[in-house]
């Protein structure tokens, strides 16, 4: 593997990350950032290996690195979180992060004497906050898929309601079905801490995971083995601090839960400062006021994460009332917590949205309808960085995925369920390369 001046080096590495997932716009504080975070090996080996989850043999054929050479960088960046490693069958496979989930969360859950917490967060708020680049990269053009969806506060439904919804919507239903269980450092509040914005007094150990991410991070040692019961008085904290319940973004396997509030979040952050709704995938639920039985006290308002209720003055009041309440319903995210504030019981209830919202079934799924509206997808198929018969066969696909029709045709199969069956098979027993 050829080595190549550093900024084309680091050009390079933000191009393949900018293919993945996620799509990341490469700026200078982008640039500063992968300079802070890879080392010059770190960032040969990742610009250099395949886009899609890959066998230690693949890697091994793209770089070109000698075989000890390489276990010894593929150990340090998988537990700098900069790769991913996944066992399939035995034997691990390898792919580049993204930002998010990845670089931004592995990097923030660090621990320890070597870590530069501090100047970490200041070089990633800088590229998160500074301006809507990231945000417009990814959802600008009316995307739907994100890496998290709402859940909905269970205390904040009717009995009946609650009752009708699906166990994969339910936060208490998620844990009892985990089998293994991980606490770390929430990303986001540990980046807001040391750049002096976190006003909220969540304890930063917010960051709860599941069964196969609980595993992969308690194996990097980014998060600390946990318990069905500790998970559980999380969630209760959650309740009662008013926090948002943000989950992994798919129907089966669910990999973690996020315990989100207003100042720290980013991707609430995405909507309530930027202004990209779909940042975050609403639960099924939406807030509705009674004004007849709203007291305007406005606790609603100032509970609500994302500010999506707005204050009205009543020109003439013939009560002690001197505002009416409403939500706007194209940001409201269904999350409940206005619902768990509201001081008079019946004058705020969550509705069913009038259109079911889907969500993906599996993780391949999720990544496949992320990488079609961004116009990755090519990349994960056809994902060897160097090959011309490769490139070639990116462009014509891509060509094709690009025309609107097809991308509109494809999106809605995809969260049905029913999008590239056959390559959805294929990429599990391939681990997402052909």
């Amino acid at each position: 593997m050829g080595h190549l001046v550093a900024k084309d080096l680091y050009t390079r590495l933000g191009e393949k990350i900018d293919h993945l997932s996620m799509r990341v716009p490469n700026n200078e504080a982008f640039y500063a950032l992968l300079k802070e975070v890879f080392t010059h090996d770190e960032a040969e080996l990742v610009a250099a290996m395949p886009y899609a989850l890959s066998s230690f043999r693949k890697v091994q054929q793209t770089t070109g690195i000698e075989e000890t050479r390489l276990r010894q960088l593929l150990d340090i960046v998988c537990d700098k979180g900069l790769v991913i490693d996944i066992k399939i069958k035995g034997e691990y496979h390898y792919m580049p992060s993204p930002m998010v989930i990845g670089i931004f969360e592995f990097t923030m859950m660090r621990t320890g004497p070597d870590t530069r917490s501090k100047r970490w967060a200041e070089l990633f708020n800088q590229y998160l906050s500074g301006d809507d680049s990231l945000y417009a990269a990814n959802f600008k053009d009316g995307q739907q898929v994100s890496v998290m969806r709402t859940l909905v506060h269970k205390e904040s439904l009717a009995p009946e309601v609650f009752a009708e919804i699906l166990d994969y919507e339910k936060a208490e239903a998620i844990i009892e079905q985990a089998h293994q269980y991980s606490i770390g450092i929430c990303s986001c509040r540990h980046e807001k801490h040391h750049t002096g914005e976190k006003t909220c007094k969540v304890p930063l150990d917010g960051c709860t995971s599941f069964d196969s991410g609980a595993s992969y991070l308690i194996h990097h040692g980014l998060a600390r083995p946990s318990s069905k019961s500790e998970m559980l008085e999380i969630l209760a904290r959650s309740k009662e601090m008013g926090l948002v319940l943000n989950a992994d973004n798919v129907q089966r396997h669910v990999s973690f839960m996020c315990h989100c509030c207003s100042d720290c979040c980013n991707c609430l952050r995405g909507i309530s400062q930027f202004g990209y709704a779909n940042t975050v995938v609403t639960s099924n639920f939406m807030a509705e006021i009674i004004d007849e039985e709203c007291p305007g006290c406005g606790a609603c308002e100032k509970a609500c994460p994302i500010n999506a209720i707005e204050a009205i003055p009543i020109k003439h009041p013939t009560t002690k009332k001197k505002k009416q309440f409403r939500v706007d319903s194209s940001i409201c995210i269904g999350c409940g917590v206005c619902a768990l504030k509201c001081k008079i019981k019946g004058s705020l209830r969550m509705v069913k949205r009038p259109q079911r919202v889907l969500y993906p079934e599996t993780t391949i799924q999720r990544v496949i309808a992320q990488s079609l509206e961004r116009g990755t997808l090519p990349y994960q198929i056809f994902s060897h960085p160097q090959s011309k018969t490769h490139e070639y066969m990116r462009a014509v696909l891509g060509a094709f995925l690009n025309l609107p029709v097809v991308k509109k045709t494809l999106m809605s199969a995809v969260l049905e369920s029913r999008f590239f069956s056959n390559l959805c098979i294929k990429m599990e027993s391939r681990g997402f390369s052909v």
